[in-house]
């Protein structure tokens, strides 16, 4: 037995079972309840998982309550002023910050393996014109099992490594194709003279007719972005990545899932649905109409992007993406974006107002996020294939580590079933 238990009695039979407690470095304390059905014959139910443990795991750690969130026990707002995308894609993976040489070794790592194979061109011709960007993400990153057939010895250090370099340094490649789909623009191939973001950002706007220059404040906007979007503790999309996984599958599936349940609306979407909502809105003068709308109980209006459901504090990745979103906006200068007028002036206003200070309904990442994007010309479609560029570290990270650990078995969840009870057929003459 553990140092510490929690006895559970059933109070119809007045058995009780001593369930052991483990502890983690930081966060709530878990009941291990696998010996309950064994005992009692009972299954916990748990909707959503949202009380429930799933796994152990090093690499991330959110308080909502007090606005952390940890990196391999890094805070988040200094890896995102004083680190890079790759730097901290590198402590996911492996757990430390690197030295300059190995930092060094994996950026070339990673610069060797952005090109994909020239017969994914034509997977992407398979695609509608207007297919959505998720779409062809998914169905790409799938692809990949077909040409990596080593990556499916998943029990090989040294493949796993591979797997994670290429899948990292193939995403902006796949993401920015997908784009250039839907522009209906020719393909960009990657440039290893430029660092990751700038390569990324090179391969979505760069066109053959015209020199394409790199605007320094908009590669540490977007590159940024890409470090909190990197890993969020056990959400759905990694939830997912982890349970595909466990049975064994090929890691390119197992991302591509993750690519599946980010691209739902309740998930990936919020961002987008920032953007939504600025266009109800429609004019700045309509602001406060908007907020009076939103204070109102009895009225289904809500402001996007304010509040956080894992958060109940300030989102610690909004205050530092906030600077950042106001330095691209000065930038490029707002005044012939109505939407992005609205945004500021809504930000303005609720930031202001007591009944949001109260409440602490504050911006979060999403609501920067989506003005950033809308600002450097991303469309709103191709937000959510943004954030599966930042989640895949975190991916692969959540992927290695499940795969490497001993404990881990297929995932099989149970249910409460409140269907027919049992009964028997009947022949179709008789129903």
């Amino acid at each position: 037995m553990a140092s510490r238990t929690v006895t559970v009695t059933d109070n119809a039979t007045g058995k009780s079972v001593e369930l052991p407690v483990r502890e983690g470095t930081h966060g709530p304390e878990v009941v291990e309840i696998q010996n309950l059905f064994k005992e009692f014959g009972y299954f916990s139910y748990d909707a959503g998982f949202t009380s429930t443990a799933s796994c152990r795991s090093d690499i991330t750690f959110i308080d909502g309550d007090q606005g952390i969130l940890l990196y391999r026990g890094y805070p988040i707002e200094q890896l995102a002023e004083q680190s890079t995308f790759l730097e901290v894609s590198y402590l996911l993976l492996h757990g430390e910050l690197p030295t300059s040489t190995e930092l060094d070794q994996f950026n070339r790592a990673i610069t060797e393996h952005t090109m994909i194979n020239e017969s994914l061109k034509d997977f992407f011709d398979g695609f509608h014109y207007n297919a959505h960007p998720m779409a062809m993400l998914t169905g790409v990153v799938a692809s990949l099992s077909a040409f990596y057939h080593d990556a499916i010895r998943i029990n090989d250090p040294g493949n796993r490594k591979l797997t994670c370099h290429r899948v990292l340094a193939k995403m902006p490649t796949i993401a920015a194709a997908a784009y250039k789909h839907m522009a209906g623009e020719p393909f960009v191939y990657p440039l290893n003279r430029l660092s990751y973001t700038s390569n990324l950002l090179n391969m979505l706007f760069s066109r053959p007719t015209e020199p394409y220059e790199i605007n320094p404040i908009h590669e540490r906007a977007l590159d940024q972005l890409l470090i909190l979007h990197a890993d969020h503790e056990q959400n759905a999309s990694t939830s997912t990545v982890r349970l595909a996984s466990s049975t064994g599958t090929n890691p390119f599936a197992s991302i591509a899932s993750g690519c599946a349940a980010l691209w739902g609306p309740a998930h990936g979407g919020a961002n987008e649905a920032v953007l939504n909502m600025l266009q109800e809105i429609g004019d700045i003068d309509q602001v406060p109409k908007f907020i009076a709308k939103a204070k109102d109980k009895d009225d289904p209006f809500r402001l996007m992007g304010f509040g956080h459901r894992v958060y109940k504090n300030f989102d610690p990745r909004a205050n530092i993406i906030r600077k950042t979103c106001h330095d691209v906006l000065n930038d490029l200068g707002i005044s012939n974006d109505p939407q992005l007028e609205i945004a500021m002036e809504l930000e303005q206003r609720a930031l202001e107002d007591d009944y949001f200070i109260e409440r602490k309904l504050y911006p979060n990442v999403d609501f920067y996020s989506g003005i950033i994007y809308r600002a450097l010309g991303i469309p709103t479609d191709f937000f959510t294939v943004m954030f599966a560029l930042g989640r895949t570290p975190g991916w692969l990270a959540q992927w290695n580590e499940m795969v490497s650990d001993p404990e881990q078995r297929i995932g099989r969840p149970r249910q409460l079933y409140t269907g027919a009870a049992r009964r028997d057929y009947v022949d179709i003459q008789n129903r």
